[in-house]
């Protein structure tokens, strides 16, 4: 018998659209989009966060004044409510990634075990 993992992933990707938390995220999104300060102040958060993430992936050291920087636009971003909120919604859904991640390596970390 053939299984074909992948019909059953769409199958969960297309449930996974169906959740209360997507819809939350979905909504709170569209919030920060319509909101021209909001989305330029998360587009800046997003920019020096995807920086910062790629000096230190090459091995670079980071300046005090680009930690500095970055902290400073993070708390004006986490204080923008419509921010806060799509950030608190974001990590409602990542709850539901990390429980599915969880059960699919189930079957590896048993595996595991049995050699302890």
């Amino acid at each position: 018998m053939t299984l074909n993992i992948y019909n059953d992933i769409n199958k969960l990707e297309a449930t996974f659209r169906q959740t209360d938390e997507y819809a939350a995220l979905s909504k709170a999104i569209a919030a920060v989009k319509v909101d021209e300060e909001a989305r330029n102040l998360f587009e800046s958060f997003r920019k020096i966060q995807m920086e910062l993430q790629q000096k230190q992936m090459a091995g670079e050291d980071l300046s005090g004044e680009e930690l500095e920087y970055a902290q400073k636009t993070a708390q004006l971003a986490q204080h923008n409510p419509k921010i806060a909120a799509m950030l608190q919604a974001e990590m409602q859904l990542s709850r539901i990634v990390e429980d599915i991640n969880r059960v699919l390596m189930k079957p590896v970390q048993e595996l595991y075990e049995g050699m302890e």
